[in-house]
């Protein structure tokens, strides 16, 4: 026999419900469109540079949403831009700052190492915001640090 769910329920999707009838608490994050018009500002700042790029950007879970490679962008960087996003959304950190504090001797010194080796601790992974709440990440890769962070600032402030 199937339940029923509770009045408070009404109107909720079936896959919103917590398995004891409650409501999930729905997170925001970021979406596909977010993403387009993140990548497509970072493309902008990388051909202003002449650096051909790897832009990726994660959702609120660190999730790839989308990924671009701009033509001529090495394929190494592809693995690495995807990480550096999802760096950023798993700390709440711009990767560049998690770097300086990951030196020897420092708080975060081998934090590198975690999550299977994803962790990038270099410039060009920046948490994208909503209302002060984390909702996502930008990361990119294919040039310098300075490049990249530059890329993933401009893409960032497209958000």
């Amino acid at each position: 026999m199937p339940v029923e769910p509770p009045p408070e329920c009404a109107g909720v999707p079936w896959g919103a419900r917590a398995a004891y009838g409650g409501i999930m608490k729905q997170t925001k994050t970021a979406t596909l469109e977010d993403a387009r018009r993140v990548i497509a500002a970072g493309e902008e700042r990388a051909r202003e540079l002449g650096q051909p790029m790897n832009i990726a950007v994660v959702d609120s879970g660190g999730n790839l949403i989308a990924h671009e490679r701009m033509d001529g962008a090495w394929i190494g960087s592809v693995d690495i831009s995807i990480n550096k996003a999802f760096t950023a959304r798993s700390f709440d950190i711009e990767t560049e700052a998690l770097g300086s504090n990951s030196q020897p001797g420092n708080q975060f010194f081998g934090i590198h190492t975690s999550n299977h080796g994803r962790i990038m601790i270099f410039a060009g992974g920046v948490p994208l915001l909503s209302d002060g709440e984390v909702v996502g990440a930008v990361g990119v890769s294919g040039g310098d640090g300075k490049q990249d962070q530059t890329v993933a600032e401009a893409a960032a402030s497209a958000f």
